[in-house]
């Protein structure tokens, strides 16, 4: 029988199959990375899985989360979105994915790509635990206050600590989850608590 990770909803196929193909994963699809930054904001006060059902309906809403269409979405647009019953129709977390684009787009011109700003943190390498229970860390903390900085919105530390985990910049699946613990973790992989 297959061990997963206790957080893993068995009863949830959507779910089984983001934890045994993405979270944890290093991801390199620019704008996976836009879309799952602007997501784990939506999760705030939530659970993942409502927002993982949720997900196709947040590409169709969100233009397949292309960050320039999104740049300049104006009042009926968000009016529009704020009417959406198959997203979470927050004003505040709405705003917050148009402010996200706009600073993504300066960013970008900034270091080239999310990609190469994020990655560059770990010197390219996913960091690796044993499934403790994180909820930040330092180099959570300092990618949490530079995004601030440059204007992103729903970016504390929690939220960029699960982001971490769900693109694969940190592995924390737990060291007996069969699923994807020992794919994921390199033979020289670095044990970390996050102080990178």
């Amino acid at each position: 029988m297959t061990t997963r990770c206790n957080w893993a909803n068995s009863s949830n196929l959507l779910y089984l199959h983001y934890h045994d193909h993405e979270w944890g994963v290093p991801c390199h699809d620019e704008r996976r990375l836009f879309e799952m930054l602007n997501l784990e904001g939506a999760q705030a006060g939530l659970s993942w899985e409502t927002i993982l059902n949720k997900r196709e309906n947040y590409r169709q809403a969100f233009d397949q989360w292309d960050a320039k269409k999104i740049a300049t979405y104006g009042p009926d647009k968000v009016a529009e979105l704020l009417a959406n019953p198959g997203i979470v129709r927050n004003r505040l977390k709405v705003a917050a994915a148009i402010t996200n684009a706009q600073a993504y787009l300066r960013l970008c011109e900034e270091v080239g790509s999310l990609d190469a700003y994020l990655w560059a943190h770990v010197d390219g390498k996913p960091l690796i635990n044993n499934g403790e229970r994180i909820i930040t860390t330092d180099l959570s903390d300092r990618i949490s206050k530079d995004l601030a900085k440059r204007g992103f919105k729903f970016v504390g530390s929690t939220i960029i600590y699960a982001y971490m985990q769900a693109i694969g910049l940190v592995n924390d699946h737990a060291a007996n989850c069969d699923w994807r613990h020992q794919a994921n973790t390199p033979k020289a992989a670095r044990k970390t608590t996050g102080k990178a």
